[in-house]
């Protein structure tokens, strides 16, 4: 049983709140994709945990979480993290943690790259709204074919240093020539593989084999994304996007198993919008600044990662609908619905108008979609605390109403209604 939970729209939908609900049901929970860019920030009865490259099952006990060899590793903050887990009273070994031999890492010049050319493109504002954690720039040199991956650690040879030495010379052309920072030291470079090699080794591992062998023996796999669909680097609002493939298809591949296909595709969005870093953002036109401002202190939206308050607007129909596509969604989590509460009236982006002036619920790219207008539906509020429910025929009926509406707009069931953090906070239709 291969099950992907994808995002449906710019990221930040409450996976990890969705993970860590269905996880109970699973063997292993595996990331695909991505790096320390994004957070999942999980409520549960032993707390509040925020997590950035560790699969949101690591707080089940009885899960094995895999790093995939999609990822991009940062071993710095994948070292604070398992220390910060550990003081929270999670325990990770090897046992239950297994870090892929292709997974690709991080190294300091990439970060310090990432913020030197965010700092350079916002002097003209044209800055990507990058977290400057490096992310783009490991990818880059990834395909490239200069970097070192996680497999290597485990073999700190001559032949390891040498590459090593290769990738600081072609990377000091770009940070002494362009960025005219002091050369990065090859020295402190190995010494610093050195260090992580002493911290990891034991955790890495040919996790595809693992995968395929646990897949064979009929365990129940779960594959964990990181951002959404609209931040992939193929169908995302480009360039606006991660720098990997947020998408459920690609989940066996990143994984580490390939030849493997997916048994189940669910897709989590919220029941509003909300989206952090720079790019087209449809649905915060549809709100005045009081009105988005209420919204966000109303789903505590800033970002997991970085703290940065997120853009937030109406539930968008187009961009959703869209997503569902992108994820080939069997059913649909929608979550934070409680956060709507306080509304007597609840704004929907039901369509966009084009530059032309014509109407169209099919998701747009490149210039129309920076120009597109929001259509805007207005639906009943239930103005009412739902926070204690878990049957869906005990919810207001206009609660009842929206879900059904959303539903029918992007095309695919919703099975699964948060109502709160609390692992119990959910509705099973």
């Amino acid at each position: 049983m291969l099950t992907a939970i994808t995002g449906i729209n710019w990221g930040d939908e409450g996976k990890g709140r969705m993970v860590d609900l269905l996880s109970q049901d699973y063997d292993i929970v595996a990331r695909y994709q991505g790096g320390d860019n994004a957070g999942h920030t999980v409520k549960n009865a032993r707390g509040k945990f925020v997590l950035n490259l560790i699969p949101s099952g690591i707080l089940r006990p009885e899960v094995v979480c895999v790093m995939g060899g999609g990822m991009v590793i940062d071993p710095v903050h994948l070292e604070k993290e398992i220390a910060h887990l550990r003081e929270q009273g999670i325990t990770i070994t090897p046992d239950n943690l297994k870090i892929s031999d292709r997974a690709t890492i991080t190294m300091p010049f990439h970060v310090e790259q990432d913020g030197l050319e965010e700092a350079r493109l916002s002097k003209t504002g044209a800055q990507f709204g990058s977290t400057k954690r490096g992310i783009a720039y490991t990818y880059g040199d990834k395909f490239m074919k200069k970097t070192l991956r996680m497999g290597d650690l485990v073999h700190m040879d001559e032949g390891v240093k040498k590459r090593l030495e290769t990738i600081v010379d072609s990377k000091n052309l770009t940070m002494v020539n362009i960025y005219n920072q002091k050369p990065v030291s090859v020295e402190e470079m190995w010494n610093w593989c050195l260090h992580y090699a002493d911290c990891f080794r034991d955790y890495i591992c040919d996790v595809g084999d693992y995968l395929a062998k646990a897949d064979d023996a009929g365990k129940k796999i779960m594959f964990e994304a990181q951002l959404g669909a609209l931040r992939d680097i193929d169908y995302g609002i480009y360039p606006y996007t991660s720098s990997s493939n947020t998408i459920g298809a690609y989940a066996p591949i990143g994984a580490g198993i390939p030849g493997r296909k997916l048994d189940l595709s669910i897709g989590i969005m919220k029941a509003y919008s909300s989206c952090v870093g720079e790019g087209p953002f449809t649905a915060e036109l549809a709100m005045t600044e009081e009105e988005k401002d209420r919204l966000r202190e109303s789903g505590h939206e800033y970002g997991a990662a970085t703290g940065r308050p997120r853009r937030v607007g109406p539930f968008d129909v187009v961009a959703s609908r869209y997503g569902v596509q992108c994820q080939g969604c069997d059913e649909l989590a929608l979550t934070l619905l409680d956060v709507l509460d306080y509304m007597e009236t609840i704004p929907v982006v039901s369509q966009y108008r084009l530059s032309d002036g014509s109407l169209t619920v099919r998701f747009p790219s490149g210039k129309t979609l920076d120009d597109a207008q929001p259509v805007v539906t207005n639906l009943p509020g239930w103005h009412c605390d739902i926070t204690g429910v878990r049957k869906f025929e005990d919810l207001p009926q206009a609660a009842q109403d929206y879900v059904t509406y959303i539903e029918k707009a992007v095309g695919c069931k919703i099975k699964y209604i948060s109502v709160g953090p609390e692992r119990d906070a959910c509705i099973l239709r």
